[in-house]
């Protein structure tokens, strides 16, 4: 069934960009923007972003993450090492991540390099998880293809009764990355679709803005 929808669109309205009063640290105003969306009551996970690899198989691919702190450093997520992303990562480090806040009509695209974060850090991230999710990380080989009568919740359930009255541990595969950003643009939608764009590059260790054309 062939699905038309070149007259759906939305007009939009609520905000602009002041060009002229935007701060020279790109992430001043990441910071502005991620706390608006964290007090929305209508974005229910405002700290779910999108992220791009490029696979092993030269094909990109994205999907949706958490961010799990962001600092001027740059953007945090953890996932399994062996995972697609993993592999993709490792073969190219040059990821694409993205918050688009619908109610707010803004949208933050993050060109970076992934690195992986120190054991410590995943260590102390891991213990924060609930015990469930910390024994799925044990039991789940994130991408791997699994029989169709597998029960993961079986093996959830023999490794917290393995466990139980002791300290899970974090597997040697599971950990974090942090993004590190060499460029982010900040898209605020305005009406007739002329867009306020602002994008900030990094060049020998400073950040430059650009206005960007809708």
């Amino acid at each position: 069934m062939k699905q038309d929808l070149r007259d759906k669109r939305k007009d939009y309205s609520q905000n602009f960009i002041n060009f002229t009063q935007v701060s020279d640290n790109p992430m001043e105003l990441f910071n502005i923007w991620f706390a608006n969306a964290m007090e929305s009551s209508k974005i229910s996970e405002p700290y779910a972003m999108n992220l791009a690899t490029i696979g092993v198989n030269g094909f990109p691919k994205s999907r949706i993450v958490l961010l799990r702190e962001a600092s001027n450093e740059g953007f945090s997520f953890y996932t399994n090492y062996e995972s697609e992303k993993g592999k993709g990562i490792s073969g190219n480090s040059k990821v694409c991540l993205s918050f688009f806040w619908e109610n707010l009509e803004q949208q933050i695209i993050i060109k970076g390099i992934a690195e992986k974060l120190d054991g410590k850090n995943s260590d102390e991230y891991f213990q924060k998880r609930p015990r469930e999710s910390q024994a799925g990380a044990l039991v789940s080989q994130q991408s791997s293809i699994l029989d169709f009568d597998v029960n993961l919740e079986e093996e959830v359930e023999k490794i917290l009764s393995n466990y139980e009255g002791k300290e899970i541990p974090r597997p040697a595969y599971w950990g974090g990355y942090l993004v590190k950003p060499v460029e982010i643009e900040f898209w605020q939608g305005r009406p007739s679709r002329l867009h306020d764009r602002l994008r900030y590059l990094l060049e020998d260790g400073k950040w430059v803005k650009e206005r960007l054309a809708p």
